[in-house]
């Protein structure tokens, strides 16, 4: 056995006795290993331009591709304990009547302009009256950007034949979702839950107690009521402790029905900072119905047939037009105002109703949106698919962990899975990581003229010092050279700190107080300065403090020093794809816009002239997938209502959501995405040598 190890390490001896040579030994076989990885190497180094394109080819066409229906598949239920829609459901007219009643009452609520406090206890003593244990809860949200106030009404039935270690919430907020809440009032939603209490609480079937909440105003209610119910202290936050409480809540579906009728029951289901519920709730809500209320099913308010109409045929080619009409491509559009619709809620970690408040306690939850139309469904068809729905959830054993929680739906039946996905952003990412590690090891090499001296051993007489080598010859060779990195890691910590900085400036009191007074002047000044940021290290203070200056002493080839530009476009590339990596797997949306704004801008960016690009354009290209780019486009577009009035809209919403609700894309677009830009920008404004 040693003698087998010793003839591998150092070669097998000739063994004479036998008459056998090794044709080959270790030395050998090792120089021939190098050799073949030398080659292997060199061809990966050849082929990596290419390489990389064909990663952001291949990643970008992924995306597209989402959307199409053949790379979805059908929804299924994976939970066998659910059995949706097998359970016979009595809701009749005499129940419709019921909400009717209350409807009357409500309208005539908000027809007198009834105030917060007198609405909640209407709701108290409807829901007191049926014999539940109902309160109310007065709430107040202090934040720099709003001051949001109202009282919340609850009541909880107590299961009878169950502990009531476990609950589902029935919820509806007095402001509807459409427009985002911006007013529409939710009267037949609240209407609905009231009935539903009242129906629901006559059998004694239920294995889990049953929690009905009408919460004030729209995100801020809900907030409110799951902060005191899972005693959760929030320091701009004043309320009391919550009267009555019950166990840990499973599941949670939330009515939203602003029409006076609907044709469609859509859904909602993306929650807060990228948090889905599991896919079983989704698939029981589609298949119930279907099956049991016999509506049509969209996803989000998207009427399929309004994405499959023709389109006109007087501004393009009949070609064209032909291929447009199709019917599989009406259909692949229609699914991909579905995928930008989810993209846009997930990739802004917003909550797209209610419902997504509840993610973050681990509650898998729902809005069951009725979308306004003249008929034909109303409160008959919303409250047998409300109870079927509660039948189903009152099934569980457990919490839903079979199905999926991390998925795209590209409709209300079809669901794209985490492997069909993933890769696209993922591929993205490599391709960023490739290029950084191609200028990485361009920094650190340098073609130079260098001098090679032969000794010539063809003379036993020993030359004269002056002919000491007669041999010498100049050539051209690859010479290492030093790699910045500690300037480099400078500038970046300092971009960093203009991120951090602008966020403590964004959401301080001042910054709110002085944009509602001078809209225009406060966001015009501060994206002038982060855009002036890069420019500073022209002035030579800042260039002495993070640009080292060269070396005139050195006279060997080991201190010579790479361009900082490479070294910054380097770690920047890393940088944007960690990020993009990490952040696919728990936000694809965020992964995805990141992929598609950072990818090619922050790979195009250097001082020199590329090809044809001038460098200027290349610097205006990131200064674009900015935040103040996407600022200045989103007032270009109108986005929040049109005009300086909705750029002021969105900054105190953005504001408000991360004080009082935690949303976290204001501390990312300040400390991780704007660093990243202002990084990109520094490259194109440091000097190429």
């Amino acid at each position: 056995m040693l003698r087998r190890i010793r003839n591998n390490l150092k070669g097998k001896e000739p063994d004479i006795a036998s008459g056998t040579v090794p044709s080959q030994t270790f030395e050998d076989s090792y120089a021939q290993r190098l050799q073949r990885r030398k080659v292997a190497i060199g061809l990966v180094t050849k082929l990596l331009p290419y390489i990389i394109t064909l990663l952001y080819l291949v990643g970008y066409v992924w995306m597209i591709m989402i959307p199409l229906e053949d790379l979805g598949n059908s929804i299924w239920i994976d939970e066998n304990a659910l059995q949706p829609g097998q359970a016979t459901t009595f809701w009749d007219w005499n129940d419709v009547h019921a909400a009717d009643l209350y409807l009357a009452d409500i309208e005539a609520l908000h027809a007198r302009n009834a105030s917060s406090l007198e609405r909640a206890t209407f709701v108290e003593q409807q829901l007191a009256a049926l014999g539940l244990d109902a309160a109310i809860q007065p709430y107040t949200f202090h934040t720099n950007a709003l001051k949001r106030s109202g009282t919340n009404a609850y009541g909880i039935y107590r299961a009878p034949r169950a502990s009531g270690a476990e609950a589902i919430v029935i919820s509806a907020s007095w402001m509807s979702r459409t427009n985002e809440g911006e007013g529409t009032p939710n009267l037949r939603g609240v209407a609905t839950v009231l009935a539903l209490a009242r129906y629901l609480t006559k059998y004694s079937l239920w294995a889990k107690d049953l929690v009905f909440v009408i919460n004030d105003g729209y995100m801020d209610g809900i907030q409110a009521w799951l902060n005191a119910y899972h005693g959760l202290e929030q320091q701009n936050l004043k309320t009391d402790l919550l009267e009555y409480s019950s166990g840990v809540i499973w599941t949670a579906i939330c009515i939203d029905y602003p029409g006076h009728s609907f044709s469609h029951l859509g859904f909602f289901y993306e929650g807060l900072n990228g948090r889905l519920p599991n896919q079983d709730l989704m698939n029981s809500a589609v298949h119930i119905a279907t099956s049991t209320g016999g509506t049509p099913v969209v996803l989000y308010d998207h009427i399929e047939t309004s994405y499959q109409r023709p389109p006109p045929t007087w501004y393009m080619p009949s070609i064209l037009s032909h291929w447009l009409g199709h019917y599989k491509m009406r259909s692949y559009i229609y699914r991909l105002f579905n995928v930008k619709r989810y993209v846009q809620y997930q990739g802004l970690n917003r909550a797209s109703g209610v419902h997504g408040l509840f993610h973050k306690f681990r509650i898998d939850a729902i809005t069951l949106f009725a979308v306004p139309a003249y008929g034909p469904h109303g409160f008959h068809t919303l409250g047998k698919i409300a109870e079927s729905l509660l039948r189903t959830m009152n099934n569980l054993l457990e919490r839903l962990h079979a199905s999926f929680f991390f998925y795209v739906l590209t409709s209300a039946r079809t669901f794209v899975k985490f492997a069909g996905y993933l890769a696209s952003a993922i591929l993205i990412a490599v391709a960023m990581i490739f290029w950084g590690l191609r200028l990485w090891v361009v920094a650190g090499w340098e073609r130079a003229t260098v001098v090679v001296y032969i000794e010539s051993d063809m003379s036993d007489e020993k030359p004269k010092s002056s002919e000491r080598w007669p041999n010498a010859a100049p050539m051209v060779a690859w010479v290492p050279r030093e790699r910045p990195v500690l300037s480099v890691l400078s500038l970046m910590g300092a971009t960093h700190v203009v991120g951090y900085i602008t966020f403590l400036m964004v959401k301080s009191s001042w910054f709110c107080h002085t944009l509602e007074a001078n809209h225009l002047f406060v966001a015009v000044t501060l994206s002038i300065l982060l855009l002036l940021t890069p420019f500073m290290t022209l002035f030579q203070p800042i260039r002495d403090i993070f640009i080292p200056p060269p070396n005139i002493y050195a006279n060997s080839s080991t201190e010579r020093q790479a361009p900082l530009y490479l070294i910054l476009k380097a770690f920047n590339l890393y940088i944007s794809s960690i990020v993009i990596s990490i952040t696919s797997v728990l936000n694809f949306s965020l992964a995805a816009s990141l992929a598609v704004l950072l990818g090619l801008p922050l790979a195009l960016t250097s001082p020199a002239s590329l090809r044809k690009i001038p460098a200027m354009w290349r610097y205006l290209l990131v200064v674009f997938v900015s935040p103040m780019g996407l600022l200045g486009m989103a007032l270009w577009l109108g986005v929040g209502g049109g005009g300086v009035q909705g750029l002021t809209k969105l900054f105190e919403r953005t504001i408000w959501e991360w004080e009082a609700l935690g949303v976290w894309f204001l501390p990312f677009a300040c400390v991780v995405y704007l660093p990243l830009t202002l990084q990109g920008m520094l490259v194109c404004t440091l000097p190429e040598q």
